[in-house]
Formats: structure tokens, sequence, C-alpha cells
């Protein structure tokens, strides 16, 4: 029951903003002023002319506070839209991560192995380590980092969340 209750209060907030200085600092100190983390924090240009900016971030926080911060982001001059993905409805959520795991004999057989099953790429190699790219939810990512962990992790680059509702429709 408790899974299902912090799911429930897990946000995907995707943000539409005039791509300018301080903005993120803005948007970063609303959450701050409120004690509430930010677990996942993506920026990327989305304009032809680099004038419109995305950041989508995903938060915890029960409803109505999530509902009190997207009032405020509203509210903010260079921010032109704020959509909750989470309360929209359905959406696609993805993350890239790299993945380095050292290892050879079986370690690195196995690990070669996973990788196909979880269909991650090979993006690097050396005679004693990997680089594996992955993308895909953040559950399939974390499930393979914990394998990985057996076989030699060395390190993990994670890009953070971005996400979009499903259908015809824009954010």
């Amino acid at each position: 029951m408790h899974i299902e209750q912090s799911k429930a209060e897990r946000h995907v907030l995707a943000i539409t903003v005039d791509n300018e200085a301080g903005i993120l600092a803005k948007i970063a100190g609303l959450f701050t002023a409120r004690g509430y983390n930010i677990d996942s924090l993506t920026v990327a240009d989305i304009a032809e002319d680099h004038a419109i900016s995305r950041i989508t971030i995903v938060t915890n926080g029960p409803p109505h506070v999530i509902d009190q911060i997207q009032a405020q982001l509203e509210r903010l001059v260079p921010v032109h839209r704020v959509v909750d993905l989470t309360e929209e409805g359905p959406h696609v959520e993805r993350e890239l991560a790299l993945i380095k795991v050292a290892g050879t004999g079986d370690d690195r057989v196995e690990a070669l192995r996973l990788a196909d099953v979880f269909r991650a790429q090979v993006v690097d190699t050396t005679t004693s380590s990997f680089i594996f790219e992955l993308t895909g939810s953040p559950d399939k990512i974390d499930n393979f980092i914990i394998l990985m962990r057996e076989l030699g992790l060395v390190e993990v680059g994670r890009t953070g969340i971005v996400g979009m509702m499903r259908g015809a429709s824009g954010t």
C-alpha cells in the first residue's frame, strides 16, 4: 500500500518558458522555498529561433502543494505554460543513462547478455570495461543498474526524465 501512495504523489511537470538567463533559478527557488525536492530536472531548447525552452521537473508532494507550485509557476512572467503530466492523463516518460561496467571472463559475458535483454547499446569498450547506453523508463534503468552492481558497476550518468502526453495534442 505504501508504494501505491508514493506513486500517487509523484508528479511530472512540463514547463514551457522563454529561454532567458535566471529562469531556471527562479523555478528551482519555488521548490526550495516550500522544502520540496526536485527528483529530476531536464531543460532543452525547443524552438527553431532558440527563444523557448522546455523544463521537465519530477517531484513528490501532496496534490494541494503541487497545485500551489503550478499556480505560482504560471505567474512567473517568462513561463508560458505549466502542465502536470501526471494529472493530465496517459503520458510517456523516458530517461537516458550511460553505465560503465568493468569485468572480465564470465562477468563480462553476463554483462553483455543482460545488456541485450535490456536493449542497452555498447557505446564504448575496452578489454576490461564497457559503457552501455540505455534508454527507457526510470524503473527499467534502475533494474539494469541493480544487476550491473553484481557484475562490476563503475559509474552511472543519467539525463533525468523527459515526458510527453500521448495522442495528437501537445503540452
